[in-house]
């Protein structure tokens, strides 16, 4: 199976990644801005070249790394050989990866979530956090192709969303509160699916049946 959210062939594509990691870096004191994006295309050598290789400005280049992130998820949880682990801990770890491949830190994705939070960004967001808990699940291991598929996606994407804000404020060395945030919120998942999986069993008694 073809791993999800893979590049198409780009000479350009070093080039951008140098960029995109720039303004990264930029954006946490100057915002994921045009003025942002042309002063970090200057400084990799890209200053003619910046609307050229992302004409969509600075929501674009904030979607590389996050595209990048993705795709190195799902790299890394493959290393991992994650096929002896629950499925509980294959969405922990994968979560846990995807955080952790975040660059520019906490600022620079405070301010990214910041833009995409704005209403002309709303389709941009939703189709990165749906590739984000895509890979997720493509990360560890799932073949589910009917309904569960999107629930599955539905129920991860507020996993992840919640926990990465966690992360934005956590100041724990290592990041270790946030793992705990983030094993609390599976408990909770599991218990609900466990409930439901429980209520769906369930079936009323049949009324005695009344003589005529």
């Amino acid at each position: 199976m073809e791993s999800p959210n893979k590049p198409d062939s780009d000479p350009d594509s070093g080039l951008r990644e140098r960029l995109a990691e720039a303004m990264a870096a930029e954006a946490a004191f100057s915002g994921w801005s045009l003025a942002a994006m042309r002063a970090t295309g200057r400084q990799v050598g890209a200053d003619a070249d910046a609307e050229r290789l992302f004409p969509g400005g600075p929501a674009e280049v904030l979607a590389w790394p996050s595209e990048r992130a993705d795709r190195r998820t799902v790299e890394a949880m493959e290393n991992a050989g994650v096929a002896a682990l629950k499925i509980r801990e294959r969405i922990k770890l994968a979560v846990r990866l995807r955080i952790e491949q975040t660059v520019g830190g906490r600022e620079s994705v405070r301010r990214g979530l910041a833009m995409l939070a704005l209403p002309l960004n709303a389709g941009l967001a939703l189709r990165l956090l749906y590739r984000t808990v895509d890979a997720l699940w493509y990360a560890a291991g799932d073949t589910s192709t009917d309904f569960n598929f999107y629930t599955k996606r539905a129920i991860l994407s507020g996993v992840y969303s919640s926990t990465l804000l966690y992360w934005l404020n956590d100041r724990s060395e290592g990041g270790e509160a946030t793992w705990s945030f983030l094993d609390r919120r599976i408990d909770e998942v599991m218990r609900f699916e466990k409930w439901k999986a429980n209520f769906g069993s369930w079936r009323a008694p049949k009324r005695w049946a009344t003589r005529p």
